[in-house]
């Protein structure tokens, strides 16, 4: 039997190395990369277009349900597995608004995220039990169209949602367009538009609201 390829993005080696070790031994698969921020979660999706995507949520650059977006988006085929610490409802519906099949607590791994692995494998949803109904209830309304709640800073584009991240993790605008591939006058323009947006004054209040809503982990 094939084994699987799976792709674990984590910013933290330890997590990386027990998600390694508990998937190559007990469930068959083999981990062919693994990323440390959002943006590389996505980068080497597209290289490697692994069967599946272990994919935290709190991480550097793009968070996990950003990337999650983006990969089912340009990787067509390659399930997507959200392994938070997080027990967050908004972030379990926002997840799986991105589009991802699964979502497993980190406090569950040993249990857990074997079973998940060979769920989302067969095309089946999987979500640890204390979130399943929240999960399961979101994942029905996703595959028949109906609109979910709206989210917060869902009046954000993606790109705003990308510069809002960076802005919050301290990068300057240069830094900023230089992450993204666009002109600094571009990524001021998105700046000013994420402010007015927000109605947020300081860049303490974005930072703040970032946190508050689990953009970033900083």
């Amino acid at each position: 039997m094939t084994k699987l390829r799976i792709l674990v993005a984590d910013d933290h080696p330890v997590i990386r190395a027990g998600v390694r070790w508990l998937l190559e031994s007990r469930a068959g698969c083999e981990v062919c990369g693994e990323a440390i921020t959002g943006r590389q979660a996505v980068a080497l999706a597209q290289e490697l277009n692994p069967d599946i995507v272990v994919l935290d949520i709190a991480m550097p650059e793009l968070n996990g349900v950003e990337a999650a977006r983006q990969i089912v988006k340009t990787v067509p085929g390659t399930h997507v597995l959200i392994f938070s610490g997080h027990e967050s409802e908004q972030l379990v519906r926002e997840s799986v608004d991105a589009g991802a099949e699964g979502y497993v607590l980190k406090s569950d791994a040993e249990r857990e995220l074997t079973a998940a692995v060979q769920a989302v494998r067969q095309g089946e949803p999987f979500f640890t039990p204390g979130i399943a109904e929240i999960a399961l209830q979101a994942y029905r309304n996703r595959k028949c169209g109906s609109q979910a709640q709206p989210r917060s800073g869902s009046v954000l584009t993606a790109r705003e949602r990308e510069v809002l991240q960076l802005l919050a993790e301290a990068k300057s605008s240069k830094e900023v367009a230089t992450t993204l591939g666009i002109s600094v006058p571009t990524a001021e323009t998105h700046r000013a538009n994420i402010m007015s947006k927000l109605n947020l004054h300081s860049i303490a209040e974005l930072v703040r609201y970032a946190v508050r809503n689990q953009i970033t982990a900083v």
